[in-house]
């Protein structure tokens, strides 16, 4: 970033990392997601609740204060020239003690709070007065995503840095695409979006953003998708006997979207060209059963399956329901586990049965795509949670197969909207799981302010009374991981000494060596309450488990709360989820409200599409796609039209080799070595 012209410390590096900036293309690429204007500097006597302002005065004090949850967070007063003072709340800004003190004359934009005779701001842009020109004072100021430490005023600084590096930057659209859509130049796009003078410029500006991130994806899926067809797959007949024998052994019926989405897959594997599906379902929908069928009829084509999951306490839970779907039905298909943390002798063992053909179902973790792991005739291949393995890995695994591909099929239990799933997921087929089972008795949420605290607290200490359990996910910190570990360390020791003194408590995060061992643990009722960051997997199926405590639930999307949700309410008594809000704002409020009517994950995953962005719901850096292009799924006519023009320019010039630009866009987008 040293080419930027400005120093970058190395608190804003970490930021715009985090932001998945490294080059300065990347970040002129970085277009803000909305202009505020916040209009001259007021009294505060004229402030109202609810809109944006601006108000120039002094800082009488500043000082560090504590919620009622122990977390800190700074309070000040600012002083205007008529009188008037406004409270000032910094919420995860610990280091602005360091740079305002009392007498710093600033200058304050966000918006108002409060009532009209207490007025206050939370987490309010500032500026000192004196410091160079005011950009937030009468004019349009760019809101971008941040991360880490990285704020508005960095961002424009280094942007501002950067604007004369733009003519440098390769155009990657073609002419004739901008031409039919009416689109801008590259360079004339960055300049105009990050310097707008009027929202419609910015407009036409982000509209190019979209269509080209969009369009280099969609390319990128197509032409994937044609070399995966190349090399063949095994295919797998349909037998009528099979499905029969599976759903007489599972002891419940399959529903009809299970049954819908098993019929699919069964098409898909009938064929030479390997199935390349995404299997989309709700917490709770089913998609396991839906998976086992696959592995019943590879069986029976005399065909390998492999299952791989992101953690091993997650493999473990596949392996007790794959072996409860399937061995007794088909008792000469055995199902084996591969993890590392197992003995020597048990891995060998293991091993040697994969190699053989003895083993028809291997369950493991990231141990499976090891040089060491060969199967003898490997016919599917399954991934649980397909967000958190990148190409690489997925491409390991179907090498274990030999000759031919595998059928390769993703699971997700995050709902996703179909037309992000076909932005993010566009080289897939999509099945939707989009029915529950009956019988699943609804959740019972409820949003929790400081006044009724003590109250869900008797709620989790009569749950455990009654022999049940607890989980408390602590509130989402975007700075860092380590201070995620902190948070739930204090609060976890809060909770263990002042408020459940005589239960067993447990605390389990990312980097905990022995996360495993504490949720087995807490799987076999060792431990009563189970206090967590939102990194650390919690997707075990525990039945006993009938509370689920979030704390900061306002930094929540509402599809990560409705997933956190999932985890209760897995065996036969009622459970609760409790959402403990520190922003007690009508907005804030009135969004995590929507949980405790709406049991829907994909109404709510739509939901959040709306209120926070696409790409706020998947993390669209991890698919190679920009928030900007990810908002421009709400306009569903874009999609089509830009796979119409990506099938056109494929068609015209199959290996991109007139557009050496695109072509190295393409690949970069998702991290091909090469195009044929």
């Amino acid at each position: 970033m040293t080419a930027l012209g400005v120093p970058v410390k190395a608190k804003y590096r970490e930021g715009l990392e985090k932001m998945g900036i490294r080059t300065v293309r990347e970040l002129l690429l970085e277009l803000p997601y909305a202009w505020e204007e916040y209009g001259q500097a007021l009294p505060v006597a004229w402030l109202q609740p609810g809109h944006q302002a601006t108000v120039t005065g002094q800082l009488t004090s500043i000082k560090r204060a504590f919620a009622r949850n122990r977390r800190t967070y700074l309070e000040a007063r600012l002083a205007d020239d008529h009188g008037g003072v406004l409270k000032v709340l910094w919420f995860n800004k610990p280091w602005l003690l360091d740079q305002l003190q009392p007498g710093s004359r600033l200058v304050l934009a966000g918006t108002v709070k409060g009532s009209p005779q207490r007025p206050e701001m939370v987490n309010p842009d500032h500026e000192l007065v004196g410091s160079g020109a005011l950009r937030r004072v009468g004019g349009l100021m760019p809101k971008y995503h941040l991360r880490g430490e990285m704020t508005h005023k960095k961002m424009a600084e280094l942007v501002a840095a950067a604007l004369p590096l733009a003519g440098g930057l390769e155009e990657t659209l073609p002419e004739e695409v901008r031409a039919r859509h009416r689109l801008l130049p590259l360079v004339q796009t960055i300049r105009v979006a990050h310097t707008a003078d009027r929202e419609a410029e910015w407009v036409e500006a982000k509209r190019r953003i979209q269509f080209a991130e969009l369009f280099e994806l969609q390319l990128a899926f197509l032409i994937q998708r044609s070399e995966f067809a190349q090399e063949p797959a095994t295919p797998v007949p349909y037998r009528q006997d099979v499905i029969d024998t599976f759903k007489a052994g599972l002891g419940f019926d399959l529903t009809r979207a299970q049954r819908r989405a098993t019929w699919e897959i069964y098409q898909d594997m009938e064929k030479e060209v390997p199935m390349n599906r995404l299997l989309n379902g709700d917490v709770g929908a089913g998609k396991t059963a839906v998976a086992a069928a696959a592995v019943a009829m590879a069986h029976a084509a005399e065909l390998q399956s492999l299952v791989m999951a992101p953690t091993e306490i997650l493999a473990r839970q596949h392996l007790q329901k794959f072996r409860a779907y399937l061995e007794a039905s088909f008792p000469d298909l055995k199902v084996e586990l591969l993890v590392s943390g197992q003995p020597a002798a048990e891995r060998r063992r293991v091993l040697t049965a994969a190699a053989s053909g003895h083993c028809a179902l291997l369950v493991g973790t990231h141990a499976l795509i090891e040089g060491s792991v060969q199967m003898n005739r490997l016919g599917l291949a399954v991934v649980d949670e397909q967000h958190r393995f990148g190409t690489r890995q997925r491409e390991l695994l179907r090498a274990k197969a030999g000759e031919g591909k595998p059928h390769f099929l993703a699971l997700t239990a995050t709902p996703i909207p179909r037309s992000l799933a076909l932005a993010v997921y566009g080289d897939m087929a999509l099945s939707v799981i989009d029915e529950l089972p009956p019988g699943r008795t609804p959740v019972k949420t409820e949003v929790v302010t400081a006044d009724d605290r003590d109250r869900a607290y008797r709620l989790v200490r009569q749950e455990v009374a009654a022999g049940r359990q607890a989980f408390v996910i602590c509130p989402l910190i975007e700075e860092s991981e380590k201070l995620q570990v902190t948070a739930a360390t204090v609060e976890y020791e809060r909770l263990q000494q002042k408020v459940f003194p005589d239960l067993r408590l447990a605390l389990v995060h990312g980097r905990m060596k022995e996360k495993d061992a504490v949720m087995e643990e807490f799987r076999a009722g060792r431990s009563q309450v189970l206090v967590a960051t939102p990194v650390i997997e919690v997707g075990v199926d525990i039945p006993n488990a009938t509370v689920m405590v979030i704390e900061g639930a306002e930094r929540f999307g509402l599809a990560q709360l409705h997933q956190f949700r999932g985890r209760v309410g897995r065996g036969a008594a009622e459970s609760y989820c409790l959402l403990f809000a520190d922003d007690a704002s009508e907005s804030s409020l009135r969004r995590l409200q929507l949980l405790e009517v709406e049991n829907d994950g994909f109404l709510l995953a739509h939901e959040d599409m709306r209120l926070r962005g696409a790409g706020e719901l998947m993390g669209s850096k991890q698919h190679g796609v920009s928030d900007e292009a990810m908002a421009g799924l709400e306009h569903p006519v874009l999609l089509s039209e830009v796979r119409l023009e990506a099938e056109r320019t494929l068609a015209e010039d199959p290996g991109l080799r007139r557009q050496p630009a695109l072509r190295a866009a393409v690949a970069r987008r998702l991290e091909l070595t090469s195009i044929s």
